[in-house]
């Protein structure tokens, strides 16, 4: 469970960074989308797990990888835009986000599943047939006369 300065940071570093890979080195990815999913903080805020989804990219590892290597200029950049904010820059360190490839997964699994149609008498599994509740209300409706 993180502690809600450990929520404020990562969502800080989230915009941040989201920025910098939008503004600052979006040059140094081929013209893929990248969107930071979550930010992940150690307890001291001096490590962060960034998980990146990637769009337009026909090799996420590949674009992945190159991330890795410019994590210094990333960095870097992040300092600038949060040096009167912290105290220290924390490490990042880059993993690729495939929730939504599994969700996707997923999907398609549960759509392939031949479920048969619920027969028609079942639709109504309350247990109460439409009939007998309109007979309970005319019942108190003539009581309360």
């Amino acid at each position: 469970m993180e502690s809600k300065r450990q929520q404020k940071f990562a969502r800080l570093l989230q915009k941040e960074l989201a920025e910098v890979f939008h503004r600052d080195v979006s040059h140094l990815f081929n013209g893929a989308y990248l969107s930071i999913t979550t930010v992940r903080t150690s307890p001291d805020l001096g490590v962060v797990k960034v998980y990146l989804s990637m769009l337009l990219a026909k090799n996420p590892q590949e674009i992945l990888a190159t991330v890795r290597e410019n994590t210094k200029a990333v960095r870097h950049a992040l300092a600038q835009r949060i040096k009167n904010q912290v105290r220290v820059i924390p490490e990042l360190i880059f993993f690729l986000d495939d929730s939504a490839e599994y969700a996707a997964k997923m999907d398609k699994i549960i759509s392939d599943l031949d479920i048969p149609p619920a027969p028609e008498e079942d639709a109504n599994n309350d247990g109460i047939h439409d009939n007998d509740f309109t007979r309970a209300e005319s019942d108190e409706d003539e009581e309360e006369l």
